[in-house]
């Protein structure tokens, strides 16, 4: 088992290294002059190539790739000179140093993701950290919808199977998988916000976090988590009824199961202790996958509820062209993909023997 996680691992960082070799010469063929993009209207010619130098926006694109894979790795080399790129600057780096060799410095440091260009140098680190927990939030509380509403649906739809009850479960998990989460937001938001607001309460817009009226303190406004986190349960719900369903009926029709049902155990009994655990695959691997999605692509649910997550901030930094955060927040949004993989693969052993025993 632990060569194997190795083996996931390894394969995990090299699928990272293509995705930060794609995402960078991707985005620096783009037109448009980065040095200028982070100085606006405020250049002239000394300025831009003082920029140009201290971001190493004036060596070539190879050698920039290189600077860009040395500021991301966790054991990188650097410049005890001032004037290169890789001068180990404090404001830049938290690091532990190795050893050094001549000029050449070798450290332990968290990823570097550069500075924003739009957000007066600030660090994308900081940008994705106090975004991406309100991300987190809400893809948990829309993945638990999901997953439990999801699974309660999926086992009644298979104990009633061909039934009124299950077509009408099949209809609603269809229609949920069908609709556009931009549009089922916008619906939810009109609807429970604005018609039904006497009654619900509900905000059409809002984050997690809002400030008082005097604009000094900020509060957590749970309610404001309700719609957003039902809309973007949705999809993943419909896939969890339809996933459920058809692997407990798989399930069900097994030989052990008729055994069970022989020796006179209720069916409670059968689907709690022998059938439930064994239809989980499945519905593992779908949740997974949309956990993983649901940190990337609850874009538009963010932008139309105004909720401030990751999302958002990607279709900000996409209207301004603000490459250093797009770049850092597609770079995390994959290394989570790959940890969540990992993670479900191992829950994989977990839940069925037969796998742990291959």
């Amino acid at each position: 088992m632990f060569s194997y996680i190795l083996n996931k691992i390894f394969y995990g960082i090299l699928t990272l290294f293509g995705v930060i070799t794609v995402i960078f010469f991707l985005f620096n063929v783009l037109p448009g002059d980065p040095a200028r993009m982070m100085l606006d209207q405020r250049e002239d010619s000394e300025q831009l190539q003082n920029i140009r130098v201290k971001y190493g926006f004036d060596q070539p694109i190879t050698t920039q790739y290189l600077y860009y894979l040395n500021d991301l790795s966790p054991i990188s080399i650097h410049s005890s000179n001032p004037k290169n790129y890789t001068y180990l600057a404090a404001e830049k780096y938290s690091y532990l140093k190795l050893f050094s060799a001549g000029e050449k410095i070798i450290v332990t440091k968290f990823p570097y993701l550069r500075k924003s260009f739009q957000k007066n140098d600030k660090n994308v680190t900081d940008v994705i950290a106090e975004t991406l927990p309100n991300t987190a939030v809400l893809a948990v509380s829309a993945i638990v919808i999901a997953i439990i509403t999801g699974v309660f649906f999926g086992i009644l739809s298979a104990l009633y199977k061909d039934t009124f009850f299950d077509r009408i479960i099949s209809i609603f998990s269809t229609l949920g998988m069908s609709v556009p989460s931009f549009f089922s937001a916008i619906l939810f938001a009109w609807f429970f916000g604005f018609v039904l607001h006497n009654y619900t309460n509900l905000n059409m817009t809002g984050s997690l976090y809002e400030v008082d009226d005097f604009g000094e303190n900020t509060y957590i406004q749970w309610k404001n988590l309700i719609l957003p986190a039902i809309v973007l349960g949705i999809r993943p719900l419909a896939v969890v009824v339809q996933l459920m369903r058809n692997s407990l009926l798989e399930v069900l029709s097994q030989d052990y199961i008729r055994t069970a049902r022989a020796k006179g155990l209720s069916t409670y009994k059968i689907i709690k202790t022998h059938a439930l655990k064994n239809s989980l695959n499945p519905v593992v691997t779908a949740v997974s996958g949309w956990f993983a999605s649901m940190l990337a692509g609850a874009v538009f649910v963010e932008y139309i509820f105004n909720w401030n997550g990751l999302g958002k901030e990607i279709v900000n930094a996409l209207n301004t062209l603000d490459l250093p955060i797009i770049m850092g927040s597609v770079l995390v949004i994959a290394t989570m993909f790959i940890i969540i993989n990992i993670l479900v693969d191992i829950s994989y052993g977990m839940l069925d023997p037969k796998i742990r025993l291959k």
